[in-house]
């Protein structure tokens, strides 16, 4: 079982709606067979050929033209992953802790993965190790503590590696698909279409706090 994760927007909370972003999400996209997962990353590296990208070329939603979102997400919406998504609307959080940029991803993630609990077994987590690195090395035990850490005994998460997006199809699908789920709160003319190609694999969405 393997998890990718990214996230849309930013935890700052310094004027928000301006220099920070008005909502923060983070998806997890999950498959369940490790041969599903390499079929889906053997057909996003097609697709770098079709649309004309070379083979070093990585999707990410906020940097792609509408058109090219829609073909990254009917290209791989019959590959059989999930996600789930948390979207926090920052204006409406209180608490000190909050106002810290790593406390609060971090916090963010873990209820994601609260969310995605049921679904987890012995489940490989990849995360895009392309920011600081101390930060992400944090991420790694925080995650495995908080979800592993069970009466049940059951071990909920395998591993957490970190791998570059630039070179990991399946972490710039999570950033398309975060994008998407993103994008239904922006307001703008095209807010549901992204979102709606890809709705069958949808398990859960959390709009918090309301």
């Amino acid at each position: 079982m393997l998890a990718f994760i990214d996230e849309s927007g930013d935890p700052g909370m310094k004027n928000i709606g301006q220099s920070s972003s008005k909502y923060f999400a983070v998806t997890l996209v999950l498959f369940e067979d490790d041969e599903e997962a390499m079929a889906a990353d053997q057909r996003i590296e097609l697709l770098k050929r079709e649309l004309g990208f070379g083979p070093q070329f990585e999707f990410h939603f906020t940097k792609l033209k509408p058109a090219f979102r829609k073909a990254f997400l009917e290209a791989v919406a019959p590959y059989s992953f999930f996600y789930f998504s948390i979207v926090v609307n920052k204006a409406k959080l209180f608490g000190p802790g909050f106002k810290f940029p790593d406390p609060f991803y971090k916090y963010t993630c873990g209820l994601v993965f609260e969310n995605t609990k049921p679904y987890l077994s012995n489940t490989i987590v990849v995360i895009d190790g392309s920011g600081d690195r101390k930060f992400r090395l944090q991420l790694q035990g925080y995650l495995k503590k908080r979800i592993n850490d069970s009466a049940d005994g059951k071990q909920y998460i395998k591993k957490v590696k970190m791998q570059d997006s630039r070179s990991n199809n399946l972490l710039q699908l999570a950033d398309i698909v975060c994008g998407a789920v993103a994008r239904c709160y922006s307001g703008k003319a095209d807010a549901e279409e992204y979102r709606k190609i890809i709705s069958h694999r949808e398990i859960f969405v959390q709009f918090w706090p309301k």
